[in-house]
């Protein structure tokens, strides 16, 4: 009976947390927060938001395995996003300074074929608010933030679609 009441205690704080996260930063234009390219060139995230496409921004860390698993199955489907929806992922690394290094050969592993940057002083990460990754932003081709999500198992990225077929329309 403990165990129930603990899940349940648990689940409903977890979905309160994703809503408050959800209000926080939705209907809100991207922060303007410079992050890294994998060749240590200064980009502004803010930027990906003028482009005139869907943008989904992807949190992650080499150390996170739900993060890896969706990125995975993301670039998979990447490039029927891209001509379907006219859209771009970018990838975050939240890696520290001390484990950046290890990014660029993950990315060149796994054979990503989209934006990977880096925010290694955590400075975007503290923009949005969140704790642990993976977290995925979804923008509008405005550059406006209209929905976020904490954490990640595996088929989410169906339910992201969905998502940016509304938009795309």
């Amino acid at each position: 009976m403990k165990k129930i009441t603990f899940l349940a205690t648990a689940l409903v704080f977890t979905s309160l947390l994703n809503a408050q996260v959800k209000e926080a930063f939705t209907d809100k234009k991207l922060p303007s927060v410079e992050v890294l390219t994998l060749d240590g060139k200064r980009v502004n995230i803010s930027d990906y938001g003028k482009k005139g496409k869907i943008t989904i921004i992807s949190f992650w860390a080499t150390w996170c395995a739900p993060c890896k698993l969706e990125l995975n199955n993301i670039s998979d489907i990447y490039d029927d996003w891209k001509k379907d929806y006219n859209l771009e992922l970018v990838a975050v690394s939240i890696d520290d300074s001390r484990s950046t290094a290890k990014v660029k050969s993950l990315v060149q592993a796994q054979g990503w074929d989209f934006a990977v940057l880096l925010d290694p002083n955590g400075d975007l990460k503290r923009a949005f608010n969140f704790q642990m990754p993976p977290y995925t932003v979804l923008v509008n081709k405005n550059g406006t933030i209209v929905s976020t999500h904490l954490g990640y198992k595996s088929g989410d990225e169906l339910i992201l679609e969905d998502e940016i077929k509304e938009l795309s329309k």
